[in-house]
């Protein structure tokens, strides 16, 4: 489908050639569909791609029997879960890394760093991912949506909650819960200096410069979604073929758990730092 946009399909195509490829941002911004083409597109040049996704992984930690010392609030992961995911993600892409050599292997992956989720990739860290994560070969897409783009997700959002395509997309953020977000966001950029003149309504400019704040760290693009793309048979969740994810296993659920416990005796300290995820250092 990137023919209906022939500058969005030359960015992706150029993704197509880097090692890893995570797509920044808030849920209901295009994240998961261009996950989903690149995977496409590189697969039909050759490459060997996996998927690293935080709704894949997220569920491994909370059905662990450590985890479930840590269940949902509200429909909010626990912050011991969250946390333990962070630590596990970077293990996980040095190992994949490390298994997956040559030219061939792709890992594409949806970080959305709000809230602490997956952000520890944009963090700085004396571990073996470190080197990994700032090479130039892995980039950090932050997908922002236009205005109008933006509005379409949110109202396909609302209809496919209702008609999915695929079970997995009644498992996604609804409108409010993508409202509630962004004003989040926007809240976050006045405190970061970032001006937002009207917190209420999605501003483009301002969520592309929190989010571009996060990572400056890292190799970043911004993929510019000025186009609506013609996804009203497509589900993000269908593959022709379903790459393979990178997931934890059981195992590697309890350890990264028990690691947090251990870190973090003082549990409000650890909501500390989650409150503050942004704080990238």
């Amino acid at each position: 489908m990137l023919h209906a946009d022939p500058r969005l399909a030359r960015e992706i195509g150029e993704l197509a050639r880097r090692r890893m490829v995570f797509f920044a941002g808030l849920p209901g911004t295009g994240k998961s569909l261009l996950a989903h083409q690149l995977a496409h597109l590189a697969s039909g040049a050759g490459r060997r791609i996996h998927l690293l996704q935080w709704d894949v992984a997220r569920p491994v930690f909370e059905a662990a029997p450590a985890g479930r010392r840590y269940p949902l609030a509200d429909g909010v992961t626990h912050a011991v879960i969250r946390k333990a995911a962070g630590l596990w993600v970077r293990h996980a892409v040095a190992g994949w890394s490390e298994r997956h050599r040559g030219p061939e292997p792709l890992l594409v992956g949806e970080t959305p760093f709000v809230g602490n989720r997956f952000v520890e990739l944009a963090q700085r860290t004396d571990d073996a991912a470190e080197n990994l994560l700032a090479d130039p070969a892995c980039r950090f897409a932050i997908a922002v949506p236009s205005r109008e783009v933006r509005a379409f997700l949110e109202a396909e959002r609302e209809r496919r909650a209702a008609h999915p395509l695929h079970p997995r997309e009644r498992e996604d953020a609804p409108p409010h819960v993508l409202r509630g977000l962004w004003r989040d966001l926007a809240a976050l950029g006045k405190r970061l200096g970032i001006a937002a003149p009207d917190g209420a309504s999605y501003d483009p400019t301002v969520y592309r410069r929190v989010y571009e704040a996060v990572l400056r760290h890292r190799h970043v693009d911004v993929v510019a979604l000025d186009v609506i793309l013609p996804t009203e048979r497509l589900s993000v969740y269908d593959f022709a073929v379903a790459p393979p994810s990178l997931a934890p296993t059981e195992a590697d659920a309890e350890e990264f758990i028990r690691e947090v416990e251990r870190r973090y005796t003082d549990r409000r300290a650890l909501e500390r730092e989650i409150a503050h995820w942004w704080e990238v250092s």
